[in-house]
């Protein structure tokens, strides 16, 4: 686990009581979007579990079993007051009133829906968060953890694209609950140079297309796109690679090998898509054929490469370095606006519209 994700205490878990695993699965999933989420049965004596942040009981608590468990639970030693919400069955205040004696302090209906009831579970575990905020903080480290496994993997080897294909959902789920700024917020948290820059580049393409109308499928292939263009820079020296200021001529020289060493691992990797392979060895040709590697120019270079160039450029003027201040959004499109001869046009200015809302 990336030290960040140490630094905010996210050990703890939301665990779900059930007695009927197949009910409480929509519930589980709405938890896990938030969370790290256990479930458990009512045979749970509580002796084995850490640390917990709130727990969800999802069951019927009539029955003997049911009450030993929140009873165990209400009683372990040494322990903070856990938020435990019960979810009743009947419209009777009998069932509120059962709950309560057995250390529920909130009761919701078993009817409510799933992410009504984390919302509820949240207020009382994180009360200055919102779920959104939690999606988008455990998105962004499901896909820090994809990075970390991809860079490790590019290093001496091939890439599981299968794996890569896990990293999307999250990029693509976290710019749909929270937006470009609040994922921006968070990835400016991660203390690698590289891995930064790839989360960046990727929610900002998942924001780009996502305004743009682009299909579901589009915008899919788009952020897998992005989560691996970059895969090349896997084998650059690292002295080169995080190295404070400017590079010499020698060391941009072997830094912009990064693009087609990207695309041999991609290729050699095998399963990998067109539009992919070719985002990955030309983010960096420009309309002027100015570019590398391959000077392309003009009708040569394909609208998802413009497209993810374009996010590319903004992403690495908008990061966090400690030797470098980030620019601000509108000086980052200032210089993209400058750059009318190597970027298309129309495509900056309806960038700039995506990303207006960004500090």
């Amino acid at each position: 686990m990336p030290p960040e994700q140490a630094k905010r205490g996210e050990h703890s878990v939301i665990v779900v009581v059930s007695d009927r695993p197949d009910r409480s699965q929509p519930l589980v999933d709405a938890v896990r979007a938030v969370a790290e989420c256990r479930v458990v049965g009512t045979e749970e004596t509580w002796d084995r579990i850490g640390p917990l942040r709130g727990v969800i009981a999802d069951i019927t608590l009539s029955r003997p079993e049911a009450k030993r468990c929140l009873r165990l639970l209400t009683s372990r030693s040494a322990r903070a007051r856990t938020p435990l919400i019960c979810l009743t069955r009947g419209g009777g205040q009998s069932g509120f009133t059962e709950a309560r004696n057995l250390g529920a302090t909130l009761c919701l209906s078993a009817l409510a829906e799933p992410r009504m009831v984390v919302g509820s579970l949240v207020r009382e575990v994180w009360p200055d968060k919102s779920v959104a905020d939690l999606v988008v903080t455990r998105e962004t480290q499901r896909a820090g953890t994809l990075m970390t496994n991809l860079f490790a993997s590019a290093q001496t080897g091939a890439v599981d694209m299968s794996n890569v294909e896990q990293g999307v959902a999250p990029v693509l789920d976290a710019i749909h609950e929270g937006g470009l700024s609040r994922w921006l917020d968070e990835v400016w948290a991660h203390d690698d140079v590289t891995f930064q820059h790839c989360l960046l580049v990727s929610g900002v393409v998942a924001a780009f297309a996502q305004s743009l109308g682009l299909s579901a499928a589009d915008r899919q292939l788009m952020t897998r796109a992005a989560l691996v263009h970059d895969v090349g820079k896997s084998r650059i020296p690292h002295a080169i690679l995080n190295k404070p200021g400017r590079l010499d001529d020698d060391e941009r020289a072997v830094m912009q090998t990064h693009a087609p060493i990207g695309h041999e691992i991609l290729s050699a990797s095998g399963g990998c898509d067109a539009v992919t392979l070719a985002v990955t060895r030309h983010h960096h040709e420009m309309l002027d054929g100015s570019g590398y590697p391959d000077k392309l120019c003009a009708s040569e270079i394909g609208d998802p490469v413009r497209l993810l160039t374009i996010c590319d450029i903004y992403a690495a003027l908008i990061e966090r370095r400690p030797y470098k201040a980030p620019m601000s959004n509108r000086d980052a499109l200032s210089i993209l606006s400058g750059m009318e001869a190597k970027l298309e046009g129309g495509l900056v200015q309806a960038f700039g519209r995506a990303v207006q809302a960004v500090p």
